[in-house]
């Protein structure tokens, strides 16, 4: 595989906050147009490699490559505008009294928070198109604070699409959405997934039934386990978990077994797929 062809390459990825191990050994690599899940439970370290793959956090150590360029090497805001984000930190990140209609136009420039710059009528057209799509066309004017959850995930989503990204990065995309919510949103997801485009596109989560279709791979992510995580472990005061890492990359059939799954979670698990959705009940 050339360079060119690469849309996301981590290498031997760790991360580290107040002498805590984080994230060690992650290694990933993704093509462009492929369409990947990361998937795995709540404070694996999922959020971190997020902050990182979208150039607002950076590797304790090892190396980052995005978009053909190296975290750390290059000027992120040459290329930020080319990576679409929806995640609940870059939501805290908009004045309280944004109008949604302006904190999704202004992905264009990737900035959060509109001051001087100039949009055109067909840019405000495609926002509310967007939002429009996403059922969220009745927010404009109202302003950040005073939405729901659901509702400013959803302005997030329309956000991440609006630049039409090469890399579109979503980050728990269905938190805060009801049933209706969620299948709404989940329909569109599945028509991203479905695209034959070169846009690659990393849908991050923990939940297997908000999984839509049309994505093909999965990175499952888990504690390290055996002497390594041992090694880490003794280095650091306390009784910190073992570090998150990646414990296996590759199609979705042969990711979510219930073997796998249990071993991640720590307790016994049953995974089923049907009718294109996927679940899992403890047993």
């Amino acid at each position: 595989m050339t360079d060119n062809e690469i849309a996301l390459k981590l290498s031997q990825v760790e991360f580290r906050r107040q002498r805590r191990v984080i994230l060690a050994d992650v290694n990933l690599e993704i093509r462009k147009g492929e369409k990947w899940v990361l998937f795995g439970p709540n404070g694996i370290g999922k959020s971190s490699l997020v902050q990182m793959m979208s150039t607002r956090g950076f590797p304790s150590s090892g190396t980052v490559d995005i978009l053909g360029n190296r975290l750390g090497k290059v000027d992120v805001f040459s290329y930020r505008n080319r990576i679409g984000l929806s995640s609940a930190e870059l939501a805290r990140a908009f004045p309280p009294n944004e109008d949604p209609l302006d904190a999704v136009v202004t992905a264009l420039t990737a900035t959060t928070g509109r001051w001087r710059d100039e949009y055109t009528a067909e840019d405000f057209a495609k926002a509310r198109g967007l939002m429009e799509e996403f059922g969220i066309a009745y927010l404009e004017g109202k302003q950040m604070f005073k939405l729901s959850e659901g509702e400013r995930t959803r302005v997030l989503i329309c956000r991440a699409l609006m630049a039409d990204p090469d890399l579109l990065i979503l980050d728990e995309p269905t938190t805060g959405l009801d049933l209706g919510g969620r299948e709404l949103a989940l329909r569109a997801l599945s028509r991203i997934g479905a695209e034959d485009t070169d846009r690659t596109v990393l849908l991050v989560t923990h939940r297997l039934e908000e999984i839509p279709t049309g994505f093909d791979h999965v990175a499952v992510m888990g504690r390290m386990s055996g002497d390594e995580a041992d090694a880490y472990r003794a280095n650091v005061a306390g009784n910190n978990p073992s570090p998150g890492t990646i414990v296996y990359t590759g199609d979705l059939e042969h990711g979510f077994t219930s073997e796998r799954l249990t071993a991640v979670f720590g307790l016994p698990l049953d995974v089923t797929h049907a009718n294109g959705r996927w679940s899992a009940f403890a047993h």
